[in-house]
């Protein structure tokens, strides 16, 4: 599937970039929109790589995530459902205007979601939210990864091998056989090994034993979520060398490669991909980088945005009608959590000593794949 579409030019002007909008009609998104709403929103943009370097490397190593990450006292990463509007009254008690229009938020879904998931608030969870969501909802493998061996995708990124083979991971005790390229090719493997799993589970029965098994805040999981990153850097490559060549590109990529610690791939990941998790979240505009590398849409209810347009925003909001929908939500752009729609009981097919027999994961589902024929040009 074509990843990119024809686009018109467009300026990349401080003034333009404050003003522009991405996206399409009603579902427009102001750029102003997708950067942080804090004070330093404007600065944190503007400012030399260097500088933003230096500050996340210090930040970095005061959060060294690796003790942190493994060491939390809750099994389950993505917590068991809560009844929605019992968890909206609970935690948005008071009559400011904020708690008064998150309520409404969390009303004005109600009608379409009735429960809750709240997922680990670590500088994870907007990668660890959508990857609960594709594994408990996935009918099926894009052919991106379903005709690709995407394992060899870290060798075959020549460009930014340097910075790949210094990979960090959330964890102590990487094994010294394994340098950083091999990792990532375990934790791509297993990525697409879990998603097929899923797909192939079917029942919510199955999935949720799945989802069990992933999202214990193991070793397994913070690989997969850095697998995930891997992605964002291989799709990012694509994207900026289609922009060189002057074919058609999605419009986020003209903020994602306008902002000065983020020009090309390499700055992309030097400042910004490599700390999240670590020092911070995914911003805005690498939500759009996220579904685009996945091949899924990912409808956000923005809560505390209730009143305006923006209230449901899609990354990337090109696709809707052509990609699968994962469904999240956040109160702040910052931290995520998933809803659970409304449906009804589901009826377990019983065996034939009248048990239920639900399909639970394989854990030893053959893998085939093929080489990226995008991959070897990068060579």
């Amino acid at each position: 599937m074509d990843r990119t579409r024809p686009t018109t030019e467009m300026p990349l002007t401080s003034q333009d970039k404050a003003t522009d909008q991405i996206g399409s009609g009603e579902h427009k998104v102001p750029v102003s929109s997708l950067m942080p709403e804090d004070d330093n929103s404007e600065e944190d943009l503007y400012r030399g790589e260097d500088e933003i370097q230096e500050e996340r490397n210090a930040k970095d190593s005061f959060f060294p995530g690796s003790q942190a990450v493994l060491s939390s006292k809750d099994q389950y990463s993505v917590e068991d459902p809560v009844e929605l509007l019992t968890y909206s009254q609970r935690e948005w008690r008071g009559n400011t205007a904020k708690s008064v229009l998150i309520r409404k938020g969390y009303e004005k879904i109600s009608s379409e979601f009735d429960q809750l998931r709240r997922v680990r608030g670590d500088n994870y969870c907007a990668l660890r939210a959508t990857l609960f969501q594709l594994l408990s909802q996935s009918n099926q493998l894009p052919a991106w990864i379903a005709d690709h061996d995407i394992s060899l995708w870290p060798k075959e990124l020549t460009s930014e091998r340097d910075l790949v083979d210094q990979w960090t991971f959330p964890f102590e005790n990487r094994s010294s056989a394994r340098g950083a390229l091999e990792q990532l090719g375990h934790y791509l493997k297993l990525l697409k090994k879990r998603w097929q799993e899923a797909v192939e589970a079917r029942a919510p029965r199955g999935r949720e034993a799945l989802c069990k098994v992933v999202f214990q805040g193991g070793e397994e999981e913070y690989g997969l979520l850095e697998a995930l990153k891997f992605l964002m850097l291989w799709t990012a490559v694509e994207l900026h060398r289609a922009s060189e060549r002057g074919d058609g590109v999605p419009e986020f990529c003209w903020l994602l490669f306008a902002r000065d610690s983020s020009r090309c791939p390499r700055t992309l990941l030097t400042n910004h991909l490599r700390h999240v998790g670590f020092s911070g979240g995914l911003e805005q505009v690498e939500m759009f980088l996220l579904g685009y590398s996945l091949q899924q849409t990912i409808q956000v209810y923005r809560l505390y945005k209730a009143d305006t347009e923006e209230f449901i925003t899609y990354y990337p909001d090109d696709h809707k009608s052509d990609w699968p929908h994962l469904c999240l939500l956040t109160e702040d752009d910052r931290h995520y959590n998933v809803p659970v729609p409304r449906t009804q009981k589901v009826v377990p097919k019983l065996n034939s000593s009248g048990k239920p027999s639900w399909r639970l994961p394989s854990g030893s589902t053959p893998m085939h794949g093929h080489p990226s024929k995008t991959g070897q040009a990068l060579k």
